[in-house]
């Protein structure tokens, strides 16, 4: 029996690294190779696991190493410090991803599809229509979501034409209402209160290295700012912990208000004069509120990288 090659996003995984696993296997399979197996590095959170219960399909396996040689398929990320513990010694078949490249290296050649766009399902969807494949509705509603969940419905500065229009076919085939399935599922994943305050700094947190100084950007959507904030204390005790415990020289705890497309942000190390330069203010009380941000991948990690 053949190994199977298994298809995975980023450690802590959000609803584009779960939908995009399971689509690109439903895409490697409508092309005959039926070895490939989606998998995950992390739990699900609440935002995604509205999507599998819309749907009615269970998450993918959770795995939490690879063996040398294990084939793999890496989507939404390639980073090697946000992927699976082994993958420097996996064997990397192919990469789909719409992030920056940094820290990634392989021994052989390897199909690698990234794109500026604003969702790995973007890409995805346009593979289907270049292997001339028809898309169903369970995988439209699965792409719908994954980028609505990275666009924020469109809202996010990382939004491209091409999401916009992947997003609305998407849409029509999958015969839902965008804006109400949209908000109804991303309301789904700001209830925050059942979370412990290492939970919540853990929910969406990426691993980041610069020159040799490691520092992590984490983010929970919320609709009420204020209502995060009021668990400060017991968030920067955790923080601080993660700091020591990771050798890290910053730390960066985005709270993000997807109704009204701010962030107030909590940082803490020895590089946090990094986050000041960045956006030009001052922190006070560890904190600083930044209008009209949202995105990490856009408006937080560029500007920080270049000033750490």
């Amino acid at each position: 029996m053949e190994e199977n090659v298994l298809i995975f996003g980023h450690k802590n995984p959000d609803t584009d690294s779960i939908c995009s696993s399971i689509v690109s296997e439903i895409l490697d399979k409508k092309n005959g190779w039926d070895c490939t197996k989606a998998v995950r590095l992390g739990n699900v959170n609440k935002e995604t696991q509205f999507v599998l219960d819309y749907l009615g399909i269970k998450a993918p396996e959770l795995i939490e190493s690879v063996e040398e040689g294990q084939q793999v398929i890496l989507v939404d990320h390639n980073e090697f410090n946000q992927s699976v513990i082994g993958i420097e010694k996996a064997k990397i078949l192919a990469v789909t991803d719409h992030h920056r490249m940094a820290n990634f290296e392989t021994s052989d050649p390897l199909y690698y599809n990234a794109k500026p766009y604003g969702c790995t399902s973007t890409i995805l969807f346009e593979e289907f229509k270049a292997f001339g494949h028809s898309v169903e509705r369970t995988e439209a509603i699965l792409m719908a979501s994954a980028i609505i969940s990275d666009t924020l419905l469109l809202k996010s500065p990382t939004t491209t034409e091409h999401d916009k229009k992947a997003l609305e076919e998407l849409g029509e085939i999958a015969k839902i209402n965008i804006e109400e399935y949209g908000l109804e599922m991303l309301k789904a994943g700001t209830a925050l209160d059942d979370f412990s305050e290492e939970q919540l700094v853990c929910l969406d947190a990426k691993n980041m290295e610069k020159d040799g100084e490691k520092f992590v950007i984490a983010q929970v959507n919320t609709v009420c700012i204020d209502d995060v904030l009021k668990r400060q204390d017991k968030l920067e005790d955790v923080i601080k912990s993660k700091i020591e415990s990771n050798g890290l020289s910053l730390f960066v705890f985005a709270i993000t208000d997807i109704l009204n497309s701010n962030s107030e942000i909590i940082a803490l190390g020895a590089r946090v004069d990094a986050v000041e330069k960045a956006f030009d203010k001052k922190l006070v009380n560890n904190r600083v509120f930044l209008e009209g941000v949202v995105s990490r991948k856009k408006q937080l990690l560029p500007v920080i990288d270049k000033n750490i």
